[in-house]
């Protein structure tokens, strides 16, 4: 039977001083910073024009183009975070600090591309692109959620190392 752990023990940290290294010193993590709320931006705005699509029969040729944008975004995002993941973990996609994370995205960009895929093809009506835009958008927001949390559990494992070694948060 295993021991529960020691009263203030800490779960492993999500980087090791290493990697958090390499994460701080590459451009790449500015370019996420800067990618992952324009992506927000664009889901919301789309969101906004899928909904009154739905709601009104009106604007479909701005809803189908919202959704392309924001599959474009997605897909920088993509490429730009296994390209930052390479960097600092070593691996173009699935470090074990972002495993599942990583393997939601692959349902978020699987279903983003068969948005598109069901567009250029024809085989959807518009409200069937509407619904499955609106699946890959739930799923975004799930895989979003993820990282959300894992910027947070990184933000209080360097406030951990800072109170122990304060010449760390310098």
């Amino acid at each position: 039977m295993r021991e529960a752990p020691a009263e203030g023990s800490a779960r492993r940290p999500l980087y090791t001083p290493e990697q958090r290294l390499r994460r701080d010193a590459t451009a790449w993590t500015v370019v996420q910073g800067v990618l992952a709320p324009l992506q927000f931006v664009v889901f919301l705005a789309s969101l906004i024009l899928i909904l009154r699509y739905l709601a009104t029969g009106e604007g479909i040729a701005a809803a189908n183009a919202s959704v392309v944008a924001k599959t474009c975004v997605l897909y920088a995002i993509m490429v730009t975070g296994s390209i930052w993941e390479k960097i600092v973990f070593g691996r173009w996609l699935f470090a074990p600090a972002f495993f599942w994370e990583d393997v939601f995205s692959m349902l978020v960009l699987a279903l983003h591309t068969a948005y598109l895929v069901a567009l250029f093809r024809g085989t959807l009506d518009p409200a069937g692109l509407m619904l499955l835009a609106l699946a890959a958008y739930a799923a975004y927001v799930v895989n979003a959620t993820q990282f959300l949390v894992k910027l947070r559990a990184a933000r209080l494992d360097a406030a951990r190392v800072r109170a122990v070694l304060p010449e760390a948060g310098r």
